[in-house]
């Protein structure tokens, strides 16, 4: 998802080329997460995964005259705190949901956002609105099936989770954040997250867990010696999560967030088609039904907030 800052111009249409590039990149990457949770956990990954970003990072940091250190250290600490729970939820679902159902839990975020501005910040909300919140949970009710409707797949609501904490993150870059750099918000999520991995090895050292076998030991699975695929991997996801998201902020730059959000939405079908060419597995149709509606939900909402500012 990106980080919305705004620049003079509209390139509407180089935006779209580089969200488009930012799916197809995320949209790999998080395919071979079931990969890496065969053999290391959910909190190894991400403290390697960061430890990485940030090495990379910082030798970008020169060369591109990037700004690293915070305006206000506390907002963006509690803001990469947000966000960073959201992406350790959304990656712990991964190895259970194939990544097109995850992702379309995780953009549940346009309609979370929605409800916080109305229930948290007291927003009137229109008729607009109101209905695009109900198509929403009815693309989100196909999408995730009858198990997690009954409340047997705890796996299946993870990513509406993610979803709801995603939308707080980005309500907090908006009132938190105004005058934090691109770069900042990416080195500080990427820090919130190793973190929040560390933390989960030094609770898991102190009080291990019997471990399953394969990714369904990927929540519970402490430090591990892992073989060169997990690493090679987890520096594909780090690499990857730079230059997509490096693409995502450079659209937000130069065209209007309204425009880039549901542009952004082209991360759905790309997260399907990679699964489809990796794995060949499809989608049930309801679940394709459920991702449109999904779709349209979101797009709704950010053109009609679009209409409202013009």
């Amino acid at each position: 998802m990106g980080i919305p800052v705004r620049a003079s111009g509209d390139r509407t249409l180089a935006a779209a080329g580089l969200i488009l590039v930012y799916a197809m990149v995320i949209g790999f990457t998080d395919n071979y997460v079931r990969v890496i949770a065969e053999e290391a956990g959910l909190w190894q990954f991400h403290l390697t995964r960061s430890l990485m970003a940030a090495v990379l990072l910082g030798l970008a940091a020169v060369p591109l005259g990037l700004r690293l250190r915070p305006v206000n250290l506390r907002a963006v600490v509690a803001r990469s705190t947000i966000h960073g729970l959201a992406m350790v939820i959304y990656f712990g679902a991964l190895a259970f949901l194939d990544v097109a159902l995850v992702a379309a839990g995780l953009f549940t975020a346009p309609i979370w956002v929605l409800l916080i501005s109305r229930f948290v910040y007291g927003h009137a909300i229109g008729p607009v609105r109101i209905f695009a919140v109900i198509l929403g949970f009815v693309g989100v009710v196909l999408v995730l099936g009858p198990e997690a409707m009954a409340g047997a797949s705890l796996p299946a609501i993870l990513p509406v989770l993610a979803g709801a904490m995603y939308a707080m993150g980005n309500i907090a870059t908006r009132e938190w954040c105004p005058q934090e750099s691109a770069e900042t918000l990416l080195a500080g999520f990427f820090a919130a997250l190793g973190v929040i991995g560390a933390v989960g090895l030094v609770v898991l050292w102190l009080m291990p867990l019997a471990v399953p076998v394969g990714a369904d030991g990927f929540l519970q699975r402490g430090a591990v010696w892992p073989s060169s695929t997990f690493y090679f991997w987890t520096f594909v996801q780090a690499a990857g999560s730079l230059v997509g998201v490096g693409m995502m902020i450079r659209a937000y730059q130069i065209t209007d967030a309204s425009k880039a959000s549901v542009l952004e939405y082209v991360i759905l079908p790309a997260s399907a088609f990679w699964t489809w060419v990796l794995w060949g597995t499809g989608l049930a149709p309801l679940a394709v039904l459920g991702m449109v509606l999904i779709v349209a939900a979101g797009s709704m909402i950010a053109l009609r907030a679009r209409a409202v500012e013009g």
